[in-house]
């Protein structure tokens, strides 16, 4: 314990336990079924002192390091499971207790892969529809347009028409967290003292005005909420 504190410490993530520790105290004092914590996070014994996780890991042998490591600093991240019909009232618990102008959730785009894009942004330029078949069959499967487009361009099909679609961007549309029902919510920076919208852009989804989310996304290559600075959090089911 001593050693796991001495490295919260000197990481400067000990905000980040409490913060954690406090939502999740709600949860449980307020019927949400919260998950006994997964990943990485289970194998520090702080966080199982504190309530986060519901796994000693010296009985199990886990080690501390893959969640949090001195020598590779990194944000730490607590994949926090909650009942899928509750995860709402967690996060507007974090909203009241920090502000709803310094809590957001993360965006997502949604793309298409790459025969569809072409034969999606062709019907939306208005192209005639044998082209966009045409060209969209050059395209191999599972290949990037980025990989298949100089095919495509020096065949017959490579018109002007098809070059103006290349420049085309492949995001369909845009929504909250994906994949696994995820929610995900980014508070603002600790050392920020104000709201969201100055650190970041930011936009409503319009079926529900009060849901606020970042305009910049949180993807595994490009992380971009948490290389500004944000701390993320994980609402799963």
């Amino acid at each position: 314990m001593e050693y796991e504190l001495d490295v919260i410490t000197k990481t400067g993530f000990a905000s980040y336990f409490l913060i954690v520790q406090d939502f999740v105290n709600w949860a449980k004092n307020n019927g949400v079924v919260v998950g006994p914590g997964r990943g990485s996070a289970a194998g520090s014994f702080v966080a199982y002192l504190t309530g986060i996780t519901n796994i000693d890991p010296i009985e199990y042998t886990l080690l501390f390091e893959r969640f949090l490591n001195p020598e590779r600093i990194s944000m730490p991240d607590v994949d926090m499971d909650f009942a899928d019909d509750r995860r709402d009232d967690v996060l507007n618990y974090v909203r009241e207790k920090y502000g709803n102008d310094h809590v957001a959730q993360i965006i997502t785009f949604g793309t298409m892969a790459a025969r569809a894009a072409v034969r999606d942004v062709g019907r939306a330029l208005g192209f005639p529809y044998d082209l966009c078949d045409k060209t969209s069959k050059m395209i191999p499967m599972f290949t990037s347009i980025a990989k298949a487009w100089p095919r495509c361009r020096n065949s017959s099909s490579g018109t002007p028409e098809n070059r103006r679609r290349e420049k085309t961007h492949r995001c369909r549309h845009e929504s909250r967290g994906s994949g696994q029902a995820r929610l995900d919510a980014c508070l603002r920076r600790r050392d920020h003292q104000g709201p969201c919208h100055r650190i970041h852009p930011l936009q409503r989804v319009s079926a529900r005005a009060w849901v606020v989310v970042t305009q910049y996304r949180a993807s595994t290559k490009s992380n971009a909420v948490e290389k500004i600075g944000l701390l993320k959090m994980d609402f799963l089911d």
